[in-house]
């Protein structure tokens, strides 16, 4: 460790006074990998998060689904999205078959600092930053072939809203 920097593991230094580490998680998959469920950087589930056995069902920081705005399979650690996906599993079991849809999204407080994430974007051709980071008011746009993945934002709780609102809407790809 060196005090005021970050040393990466190439020996590169980066100057910083403050290091902020996401760590995420490491899905719990050992049990259903034995049971011959399939396993790709967590439990992978179809569009209704139900496995390749019928019947059986992953949700929450485990499950890996088909990611409607941006193709691909996500996996997406978040209690609210776990919890949205303990229902939408629910309502399936109960009869009513749906595509989970939800957009997800996070938030993280900074001592005064709010940052909101709405969407998903592993991968984007271009970003766009839209006021000022270092006044803290900004709204950060992912985007690829020019339709919104993601919106990443300080003290704009209401363009995070209005970001959410607009995935909603938008056609499934």
């Amino acid at each position: 460790m060196v005090p005021g920097a970050v040393v990466l593991d190439d020996g590169e230094r980066l100057d910083a006074d403050l290091v902020v580490a996401g760590v995420g998680v490491k899905p719990a998959t050992a049990l259903a990998g034995t049971a011959g469920l399939r396993i790709d950087n967590g439990i992978v589930v179809d569009a209704s998060l139900e496995t390749g056995a019928r019947g059986v069902f992953a949700a929450g920081d485990s499950a890996r689904w088909p990611d409607p705005r941006g193709g691909g399979l996500v996996r997406i650690e978040h209690w609210v999205l776990a919890q949205r996906q303990g229902q939408a599993v629910a309502r399936t079991i109960v009869g009513d078959r749906a595509p989970f849809t939800d957009v997800p999204f996070f938030w993280s407080q900074h001592y005064d600092v709010s940052i909101n994430y709405v969407g998903h974007a592993e991968r984007w051709d271009i970003i766009e930053v839209d006021g000022s980071i270092e006044q803290r008011d900004c709204a950060v746009r992912y985007r690829a072939s020019g339709r919104l993945l993601a919106l990443a934002s300080v003290s704009r709780d209401r363009e995070s809203l209005e970001a959410e609102l607009a995935l909603e809407q938008a056609p499934a790809r």
